[in-house]
């Protein structure tokens, strides 16, 4: 170490033990930051000083509003009934056929089941309802459909 390195390590070590004394004298300092170190131009162009700047800062501070108040928790919307009908009897007077449908109309009776009755649409505890009636109604017009090209391919 040079004896330079060794002044400078004194005068340091002297700093400290002064920081000590004077903290253990004191208590607890200020708080350092905005308020106590900080100096800047204004709007006027002049310098303010921290506590100033915080005191503007204050002026301009907003309270935030209050939170609303949570509204009570909605009734969950009934069930569709409809959804509860998973008998194939039921399935086919929902869709109501005749069995003089074209295949066209059987297509369309098709869609509009699907939008009432898709699993996707259905609320969760009613899922594996809506998946067998979609089921029981594609089965139920497939067949349909069967029987529309076997009475064609019969000339019935």
């Amino acid at each position: 170490m040079t004896v330079f390195e060794s002044v400078l390590e004194r005068l340091r070590a002297e700093a400290r033990e002064t920081e000590e004394e004077v903290a253990e004298e004191q208590g607890p300092g200020p708080v350092r930051g905005l308020t106590s170190g900080f100096a800047g131009l204004g709007a006027t162009g002049a310098f303010i000083s921290g506590s100033q700047a915080a005191a503007a800062y204050l002026d301009l501070y907003e309270e935030p509003a209050p939170p609303e108040p949570e509204s009570p928790p909605e009734e969950p919307a009934p069930l569709p009934e409809h959804l509860l009908r998973i008998t194939p009897e039921a399935v086919a007077e929902d869709l109501a056929l005749t069995g003089r449908e074209g295949i066209d109309e059987l297509a369309a009776r098709r869609r509009s089941f699907a939008r009432e009755n898709h699993p996707d649409r259905a609320p969760a505890e009613l899922r594996a309802n809506a998946t067998l009636r979609m089921k029981i109604a594609n089965m139920l017009i497939d067949e349909t459909i069967r029987r529309i090209n076997v009475e064609k391919s019969l000339g019935l």
